[in-house]
């Protein structure tokens, strides 16, 4: 059942919610106003049968109401102020009862005055506040607000007020905040409050009542439109506490949000709007079913009548969308969008008769209602602003879970996608890889709205049909979000995955996996990552454009163009769309050559492994034409940089080395500048990191970042282009004010010792590449500005290979100086090692050093200089060993055979001493060399 409709029927839903807007009939307070006893209102009947039905003694719908306040608190004045609330809002002294088996509503004469209870405390009160809002109320014996202030200090106290939901929704919040704040200026200075009675709740329950014969249109259509609808079958844990809630967040950057709104304006649909759709296709991805009902949160307050009333006006709104066809993601929205205006336009229809004129149908075996999932926005929470303090608003959670399972957006100064589920309903784990799938889901359609379902991020359910066995198995694989095996007959078959993480498996280890399963005659020749599955416009797989496939058109467009031009250029031959990089000659310096050319032309993140993953221009055409839609996206907004004492500048943080180093700085709560090309940007900022845009080859910028840091971790590298990386250190070196300097260099700078046993600092031997001579000039700049004005000590921390669980750091273990040894274990191909007394040596193999331990060492340089050289190694690690450890952890048969000559890559014989930084090297769990290739291979 589509809910897409034709634009003039767009149009037409759009004209009828306006209209029914401003034709609804409110009646305004004194058109019914009675005394006694009232009937409850249907949302008031829903929570109390539930009330009924649920556990003695529940909290589960205790509203609980804190604010810190900072300055005079005059605690007589807000015991005063909110007896003037309670006697202006009668809801909030409501008893509730039962009569002929009705339950009814009664307001109890205002008490005078309200207790606000006082407490000392030395820490938050965390414990305290959670305590007094998990005390349940008697709604026989009313529902008085409960007040309880903690005083931290002589001018800093939290205020928590406690309601219970039977007598307010969420708009009553702003209505209480705002009338306390009156009140309290009113009881303060010693002045009457004049302001009108507001309207009361009971008034506007009988009036739902006296118009409840008048829901029959209504409640016809909801039948039709929910026919056939069933309850959503969700996994059940082992937790059998039924109602306990958990709440799991996963921050977004800030561009998602504003992606999100500006998708919603394109589509005529709001935030939330969108925010649903969302959480419609992220249930689609967890369950696999198409026909969904997803609740959301309606109003009965519409018109002036009602401002100022303080009640629970809300109604639950099952919308029921179609997601059949794999659509895109903005026809889903469409769809949203029709579907909660057809909604819209009903909501005065309570959804417990909804739910008695479905009947049976629309509860499942156990008795649960249909709508179990619900999705919503949320912003900052309401504060307590009372005049003369300032106030910040303090979240206190309950245990229980109104729903199942709850889809959120926070939409404030720190945006995150929230899920709220019942322990019974998913079980931890389950709980997390949702909210990481759904904030990754938000991310990709922030990134490419036109994304169709099946691409999207998170749990792919298995589907039916007659594929290839390798194609089955590699969907079933828990890290690959989607796989094909496009042609089963071809020779040589090819399977194709999409991974959920960029640090999934290697194409080696989910090869190895199928060969434990399958025949040898089924298992592809190669699996091939891809960043993304290519479709048609009708959602199937286009295998013309998957790598490999025959030939199709030339991609055309300037960046199509400026591929094939930098190919030409770099290779020197105008390359096909689909000749292979490596058949043209290419290797990885040229890898990062023509990354690095396209990356400027093009002003979009782009590297030499990029270039030979992707190995032809037609898939590096369209990876710069996705970076370039997710950097629209993911550009972070600007924002000022605070000046923060102690702030560290690192340069170099969205690389392996980088990334660990801003993880050690956060660990240690040390404020950072990181320095980031404008296109990487958002991949560094996050709490406690600024981010200044830039790079290497930007030296005002470089020396503008050294002058407002108090400290400098340089770990930024060209790699290729030696007097870029030294022009930008003469740069730093001669902006540097105040503070240490740590230089992260290389043992390259030692080029070839005499001796085997190189000592810490040691002269350099030649010869020395280029790249290991520009570290020595850096070193050299580096030392020559040490010891000048405030300047701080000078640290030059030269590293090995560095390994680690990153992606970039995967990338170099493949592709970098070990990539010889892991391509030739990862394809079963022989590893040819240099034998003993090949070149007059021994042999053994080369030094390395995990990354979280290289950054404790650079990081260890801030507070403790070495004011010279010193080696960061974690160990040496012999040829023969790291070819057995790939060869077992890729699960090859590769044979290692000894010959009398030695790669370039693999001509190393030299031992480093590392004392200097030996307490922060020493390693920690998780560090030996077995299980940092087990993390990089997996």
């Amino acid at each position: 059942m589509h809910t897409d409709t034709t634009a003039a029927l767009q149009e037409q839903l759009l004209r009828r919610a306006r209209a029914a807007a401003r034709t609804h009939h409110t009646p305004t307070p004194a058109e019914s106003r009675g005394d006694g006893p009232a009937p409850l209102s249907r949302a008031q009947r829903r929570l109390w049968l539930t009330e009924q039905l649920g556990p003695e003694s529940s909290a589960q719908y205790n509203v609980p109401f804190a604010t810190r306040l900072h300055g005079p608190l005059d605690v007589d004045a807000l015991g005063t102020a909110l007896t003037g609330l309670v006697h202006r809002h009668e809801i909030l002294r409501t008893r509730y009862g039962r009569h002929d088996g009705e339950p009814y509503q009664e307001p109890l004469p205002a008490p005078a005055p309200v207790t606000v209870r006082l407490a000392d405390t030395d820490g938050d009160g965390r414990e305290l506040l959670t305590e007094e809002a998990g005390w349940p109320f008697d709604l026989a014996a009313g529902t008085v607000p409960r007040a309880l202030v903690l005083r931290h200090g002589p001018q800093d106290h939290t205020v928590m007020l406690t309601f219970h939901h039977i007598s307010i929704d969420g708009p009553s919040l702003d209505t209480i905040a705002e009338e306390l704040a009156g009140l309290y200026a009113a009881a303060r200075d010693g002045v009457p409050c004049r302001e009108p009675l507001p309207p009361q709740y009971a008034d506007f329950a009988r009036r739902e009542s006296a118009q409840a014969g008048e829901l029959g249109e209504g409640l016809d259509h909801w039948a039709r439109r929910l026919a056939g609808a069933a309850p959503l079958r969700l996994p059940r844990s082992a937790d059998a506490q039924a109602r306990l809630a958990a709440d799991r967040t996963a921050p977004l950057d800030a561009p998602v949000l504003s992606a999100l709104r500006a998708l919603g304006t394109q589509h005529r649909a709001t935030l939330f709007t969108v925010t649903l759709a969302a959480a419609f296709a992220a249930l689609h991805r967890f369950t696999g079913e198409t026909d969904l009902v997803i609740g959301c949160a309606g109003t009965h307050r519409e018109g002036r009548a009602m401002r100022g009333l303080v009640g629970l006006c809300v109604n639950t709104l099952p919308v029921r969308v179609d997601l059949s066809g794999d659509p895109a993601f903005t026809v889903l929205v469409e769809r949203v969008r029709d579907a909660l205006l057809d909604a819209q336009q009903h909501r005065d229809v309570p959804f417990d008769l909804i739910l008695e004129r479905l009947g049976a149908g629309a509860r499942d075996a156990e008795g649960t209602a249909l709508v179990r999932v619900t999705s919503d926005v949320l912003r900052e929470p309401t504060a307590l602003r009372l005049p003369g303090l300032r106030a910040e608003a303090v979240e206190v959670g309950l245990t229980d879970a109104k729903f199942d399972l709850s889809f959120g957006l926070l939409d404030t100064d720190r945006p995150a996608a929230l899920v709220r589920h019942r322990r019974s309903a998913l079980d931890e784990a389950t709980g997390e890889e949702l909210v990481r799938s759904f904030a990754a889901l938000l991310g990709a359609v922030a990134a490419d709205p036109g994304i169709r379902l099946s691409g999207l991020p998170g749990r792919a359910v298995e589907r039916d049909g007659d594929g290839h066995p390798a194609e089955a198995l590699l969907r079933a694989h828990p890290e690959v979000a989607e796989a094909v095996v496009p042609h089963p007959d071809a020779e040589p078959l090819l399977a194709y995955a999409v991974l959920r993480r960029t640090d999934g498996p290697s194409p080696a280890r989910l090869r190895a996996r199928l060969r434990a399963e399958l025949a040898p005659e089924a298992v592809p020749a190669a699996v091939v990552l891809l960043d993304a599955m290519p479709r048609t416009p009708q959602g199937a797989v286009d295998t013309a454009r998957l790598p490999g496939a025959p030939a199709v058109p030339a991609p055309d467009g300037p960046r199509a163009a400026a591929v094939t031009e930098a190919f030409a250029a770099v290779l020197g031959r105008i390359p096909g769309p689909d000749d292979d990089f490596f058949a043209l000659g290419g290797q990885s310096l040229t890898a990062v050559q023509l990354a690095e050319q396209l990356r400027s032309g093009l002003g979009l993140p782009l590297n030499g492994l990029d270039v030979m993953q992707c190995r032809t221009p037609r898939a590096v055409a369209a990876l710069l034409e996705t970076r370039a839609t997710e950097q629209a996206a993911a550009r972070p907004s600007a924002r000022p940089r605070r000046s923060r004492p102690g702030t560290v500048l690192v340069t170099g943080g969205t690389g392996g080395v980088g990334s660990f180093v801003l993880r050690e700085l956060a660990a240690r709560g040390r404020p950072v500048l990181a320095l980031a090309r404008p296109e990487s940007a958002h991949l560094v900022a996050g709490d406690g990191v600024d981010v200044v845009e830039g790079d290497l080859s930007d030296l005002d910028g470089l020396r503008a970042a050294v002058a407002s840091a108090d400290a400098v971790i340089h770990a930024a590298c060209t790699f290729t282009r030696p007097e870029v990386d030294v022009a930008a250190m003469e740069a730093m070196t001669g902006a540097w004010r105040r503070g240490p300097f740590v230089f992260v260099s290389s043992v390259d700078a030692y080029g070839h010792p005499a001796d085997a046993r190189v000592a810490e600092g040691a002269e350099p031997g030649e010869p020395l590449s280029p790249y290991g001579r520009a570290k020595l000039d850096c070193e050299r700049l580096l030392s020559e500005a040490a010891g000048h004005g405030d300047r701080g000590g000078a640290s030059a921390v030269r590293s090995p290979i560095v390994w680690g669980p990153h992606a970039r750091l995967r990338d170099q273990l493949q592709w970098g100086a070990t990539g010889i040894l892991y391509q030739a274990a990862a394809n079963g191909r022989p590893i040819v090692l240099p034998g003993p007394g090949t070149h007059g040596h021994d042999w053994y193999g080369a030094p390395w050093v995990h990354a979280a331990a290289l950054a404790r060492a650079v990081t260890a340089c801030l507070d403790d200089p070495v004011h010279g050289v010193a080696n960061a190694l974690s160990g040496h690690v012999a040829w023969p060993e790291l070819a057995a450890e790939l060869v077992e952890l890729l699960g090859s048969n590769s044979r290692v055979l000894y010959g009398e000559e030695v790669h370039p890559d693999l001509d190393h014989h030299w031992h480093y001493r590392a004392d200097r930084l030996a307490d922060a090297l020493r390693p920690r769990p998780g560090e030996d060399l077995r299980s940092v290739l087990a993390s990089m291979t997996a």
